[in-house]
């Protein structure tokens, strides 16, 4: 059996230091936030390039303390429209209407899956809205420079949800999480950097938006006991900061070998009902998902599952068809999202897979019906 991802296997490696540093923040009394989550905070600004990072409980969180900081400056207001991708996780979509927004879905590319700035452009023409939250789906770099550049120019704040992009970076050097106003993170384990349960973080070069989010992320509070804003219970937690910042030396490494099982796949597979969308091996893409397109993407994954590869769906139901957004997207004609939420399949991208491994993934999807 080849599992979709062990994590199990890949977390092993670090027991025995965890339980130390683990042992170190038992014996400092500092169970909330304190300098074990400081320390984490700082290495993940240095990493990323950005002037401030400031954790919190987990990626959904961190988007909406976002939003709401960007409400209380001014750049928002409740109601406003925001820009989304059509075809991605719930979970980027359902803080903003939780911030009191209206979230507008955006068609993404046929060949990438993500949503190119033309597609804004166009999108922001007929909606007139204030913000995008730009995602970085599976691991694929969202922000170039003609949406940077075309944001402010519009009078959009522009914000990265950079949960499924730990390390990627761009052409110019840039790395995810430093490529606009700001930028939400998640650490859910699964995460190319995972923590052992949930955690978040906002990256950010606007010392303002920066400390904002501090406040938002403690009941609103900058002094103890005293709220200036209705904040909420949002605090990374320093066990999951000392499991982050040790895991964070690996990043770099195994982000490596997701690129180099991307590169079989994508010089392997060979089927005619099998599409790769087109791969990138720059650095840009980090491949936290491997995702192939098929017409008959129930069956392959039946015959593969069968064979004992495992593969998951990545998602089976686009946000447009969820309660939680049915009726207020009910007038939106999303025909490629559709397309793709039928088609789309993950395979094992996972760091720890032996290159036999991957070898028999692509042997077995070329032998597919045949």
């Amino acid at each position: 059996m080849i599992p979709f991802l062990d994590l199990k296997r890949l977390n092993a490696a670090y027991r025995d230091r965890l339980l130390d540093r683990w042992e170190e923040w038992m014996n400092s009394g500092q169970y909330i936030l304190g300098e074990f989550t400081a320390s984490f905070e700082a290495q993940w600004a240095r990493y990323t390039g950005a002037a401030q990072a400031v954790g919190t409980a987990n990626g959904s969180d961190a988007i909406y303390l976002l939003l709401e900081a960007c409400k209380i400056r001014g750049h928002l207001k409740e109601g406003d429209k925001v820009l989304v991708p059509a075809n991605t996780y719930i979970g980027s979509i359902l803080p903003v209407l939780r911030a009191g927004l209206e979230p507008v879905p955006v068609e993404p590319d046929a060949e990438t899956l993500n949503v190119p700035a033309e597609h804004y452009m166009q999108a922001a023409e007929k909606h007139a809205p204030r913000a995008v939250l730009a995602v970085h789906l599976y691991g694929r770099l969202a922000v170039d420079e003609t949406l940077r550049d075309w944001a402010p120019t519009a009078g959009l704040c522009l914000l990265e949800d950079a949960a499924q992009a730990h390390g990627a970076v761009d052409p110019d050097g840039r790395k995810a999480g430093n490529l606009a106003d700001a930028a939400a993170w998640s650490f859910y384990p699964t995460k190319n950097l995972g923590a052992l349960g949930d955690a978040g973080a906002i990256t950010t070069n606007d010392e303002e938006m920066a400390a904002l989010v501090r406040q938002l992320r403690n009941y609103g509070q900058k002094q103890k006991y005293r709220s200036d804003y209705a904040g909420i219970n949002a605090r990374l937690d320093p066990v999951q900061a000392i499991v982050l910042e040790l895991k964070l030396t690996d990043l770099d490494r195994l982000n490596r070998r997701r690129i180099e099982i991307a590169e079989k796949y994508a010089a392997g597979i060979r089927h005619p009902l099998v599409r790769i969308p087109i791969p990138q091996f720059d650095g840009s893409h980090v491949y936290h998902q491997f995702v192939v397109l098929s017409p008959r993407r129930d069956e392959l994954q039946t015959y593969l599952q069968s064979r004992g590869i495992g593969t998951l769906i990545h998602y089976p139901v686009p946000p447009h068809r969820q309660g939680a957004l049915k009726s207020l997207w009910k007038h939106y004609h999303l025909p490629l999202t559709e397309r793709i939420h039928r088609e789309i399949l993950s395979l094992p991208v996972d760091p720890m897979l032996q290159n036999g491994e991957v070898e028999r993934i692509i042997d077995l999807i070329n032998k597919f019906d045949k």
